[in-house]
């Protein structure tokens, strides 16, 4: 197939693109800056959102459109960099439309990235993708903004899937980065209460579950791109810290982590119990629905 993603060099991004040549399909990443990036056999890079760039010109037959892109959520959330990550996620998904749109040929399907935090969070409620009212925090409002833009697509004609992403588990990059060190360091421990879901997923399926809507042509609107086992973070880090060897002892109380994080607290101190109700109908079969096998996987 031709595929054409949109941030294909991040996180996610990359796996993806890495997957998707070893099983030979032709991947085109747009991107504003081509420099030291060299064409392969199957990766072409093509410079877009640069004064006279005509991407469309030199995309022809193309099977799938992937938007990766945004701004990151991992850092402090002052009042620009909100506007920020909510800008950035609306005009990527706008140019993705409008490259669409210009497209002799389009895709069948065009996946956007989105995020469980449509849902808002709660410590009782239970959430898959028939849940159609979105959270009231800043996030939940981000992420209804975003698919509301990405849904123009379906316009075109074009099945539309919304990737709605957990934290997603990888060897480096991500969250979980950040969740390790201090356990690197000897201080790891219960973050606040403890008690808030973590909906998590091993990048291994994520990408898979992104090929599984790409061939899966009933799939459309929200897809969770989690696992099936949410954790507490509790337990999340008594697991990490005994994956780690390391010990789970000091905990990181909530009113701290407010004054140091701010607003951003939310991504650690709350959280959401999401099930991927959709791929098990679908029949996807998971790799990793075990955390302690999932963290046992990954070169930490």
């Amino acid at each position: 197939m031709n595929i054409v993603i949109c941030g294909g060099t991040g996180l996610i991004g990359s796996k993806l693109v890495e997957t998707l040549v070893k099983e030979k399909h032709h991947i085109y990443i747009l991107t504003r800056n081509t420099t030291n990036k060299e064409k392969t056999d199957y990766i072409t890079y093509l410079s877009w959102l640069n004064p006279g760039d005509q991407p469309e010109k030199l995309l022809e037959n193309i099977d799938v459109f992937i938007n990766l892109a945004g701004e990151t959520i991992n850092s402090r959330w002052t009042t620009n960099q909100k506007e920020r990550i909510l800008k950035s996620r609306l005009e990527a998904t706008r140019n993705c439309i409008s490259l669409m749109e210009k497209l002799e040929k389009k895709p069948s399907v065009y996946l956007n990235a989105s995020a469980v935090g449509f849902y808002g969070t709660s410590l009782t409620s239970i959430f898959t993708e028939q849940e159609t009212h979105a959270g009231k925090d800043f996030l939940a409002l981000v992420v209804e903004e975003w698919e509301a833009e990405a849904k123009k697509a379906e316009h075109l004609g074009i099945r539309t899937v919304f990737l709605r992403f957990g934290v997603v588990l990888a060897d480096s990059g991500g969250a979980l980065a950040k969740m390790i060190l201090p356990y690197k360091l000897f201080a790891g421990g219960t973050v606040g209460s403890g008690q808030q879901w973590l909906s998590w997923v091993h990048i291994d399926d994520a990408v898979d579950l992104i090929r599984f809507a790409i061939t899966n042509s009933d799939i459309q609107g929200p897809l969770n791109i989690t696992s099936p086992n949410p954790m507490q973070m509790k337990e999340f880090g008594k697991t990490l810290g005994n994956v780690l060897g390391k010990p789970h002892w000091i905990p990181a109380p909530s009113f701290a982590l407010k004054l140091i994080l701010g607003e951003m607290s939310i991504l650690v101190l709350e959280g959401q119990y999401v099930i991927p109700k959709k791929a098990i109908d679908h029949g996807f079969q998971f790799t990793y629905s075990n955390l302690n096998e999932a963290l046992k996987s990954l070169n930490l």
